[in-house]
């Protein structure tokens, strides 16, 4: 029997890529690329040679059900578990890890966050592989770290130590986005990751963490242990969940843990977080500009332009700027500044509501 499983988390909301994405249809469910397919589905296919179509699970919320069965047709209704509220990773990593295992005892799996860029696809699939081939024989938590490409700080570190086995290393410790000169002396150290949020571990193994590190959200999920896999999964779901505290699992459990490692990654990773981040990874023209849709830029360098289909603009004199037009809202902003979008969004809601949210 093949006990490896996947679960792809597309909960979020992607605030930082208003007014692209949004509370009814978040990023990971728009084609944010210009390659036909949302980022979701995207994410679906690059895990189907590792396991089957069947035993990939979506970790996603209420509202999304039908837009997840919409962009992957090939999942059943029991493969979708549904969030009644959004209370951060560590609650829904041990759901899944309690689903998985009361559908397979040794259940093995990875879990990883649906809005990623992955450019190298066969050396991402054969990380994931040697890191489900240790979790499946180590009582191991295991999370895949990417070689730094430079001193950045909107990501998270993870300090690694000795290795355990052929190119796993212990994890020392995790560190939160730091400052650019400590970001630059990660980089000098040669000791340090980006951390991706990208987990590997056997059910048994993430609950028997649970139990001793976060025996709060254990206890509350723990009781619908019977009911999992069946037709009254959710109703218990719907009830219990949202009592669960709010925090991820890298805080609730990763930090705390003695048996976490790391396997060292380079795979053309990005977490396309925002629209810079877009930007970065999209094909570009020989002014350094993404432009998606008719667009006519002129004496432009270094932007990114969007545009719906339908639709042609024209811009000029620009440099380094966020043009992002959609039919009911336009955002001009300049990019250096862009981390600044999702207080954007705080505004807009303060004065005209939640409509174009």
């Amino acid at each position: 029997m093949n006990h490896t499983y996947v679960a792809i988390m597309a909960g979020g909301v992607g605030s930082r890529f208003w007014p692209g994405s949004r509370e009814a249809r978040p990023k990971q469910f728009l084609d944010m690329l210009g390659v036909g397919k949302s980022l979701l589905r995207l994410t679906f296919e690059r895990f189907l040679p590792i396991c089957p179509a069947s035993h990939i699970f979506i970790v996603t919320n209420a509202a999304y059900r039908e837009l997840v069965l919409e962009q992957i047709p090939e999942i059943s209704a029991n493969q979708i578990l549904c969030e009644p509220s959004r209370n951060n990773t560590a609650p829904c990593v041990a759901w899944t890890a309690f689903k998985l295992e009361a559908l397979d005892p040794e259940a093995n799996f990875v879990i990883a966050p649906s809005d990623h860029i992955v450019l190298k696809e066969q050396a991402f699939l054969e990380k994931v592989q040697t890191a489900l081939n240790f979790s499946a024989t180590h009582d191991a938590l295991l999370t895949l770290g990417i070689q730094p490409a430079r001193p950045d700080t909107g990501y998270g570190y993870i300090q690694f130590g000795e290795e355990a086995d052929t190119g796993i290393r212990k994890v020392l410790r995790f560190a939160e986005k730091p400052s650019l000169p400590v970001a630059e002396q990660y980089i000098e150290s040669g000791e340090y990751l980006w951390n991706a949020g990208i987990f590997i571990w056997r059910a048994e193994t993430i609950l028997k963490a649970y139990k001793t590190l976060a025996p709060e959200i254990y206890s509350i999920l723990e009781k619908g242990s019977d009911l999992y896999n069946t037709p009254e999964e959710q109703a218990f779901i719907d009830s219990a969940y949202p009592t669960t505290p709010n925090i991820s699992v890298d805080f609730a459990i990763m930090e705390h843990a003695s048996n976490v490692f790391t396997l060292p990654s380079e795979f053309g990773w990005s977490d396309l977080g925002t629209w810079a981040s877009l930007h970065a990874e999209h094909p570009k023209d020989e002014n350094g500009n993404a432009l998606q849709g008719n667009v006519i830029a002129l004496d432009t360098y270094d932007t990114l332009v969007r545009i719906p289909e339908g639709k042609l603009a024209v811009v000029k004199d620009l440099q380094d700027y966020i043009i992002v037009d959609t039919p009911d809202a336009l955002l001009i902003y300049p990019k250096s500044k862009e981390q600044e979008v999702k207080q954007v969004t705080a505004l807009v809601k303060g004065k005209f509501g939640e409509k174009h949210l």
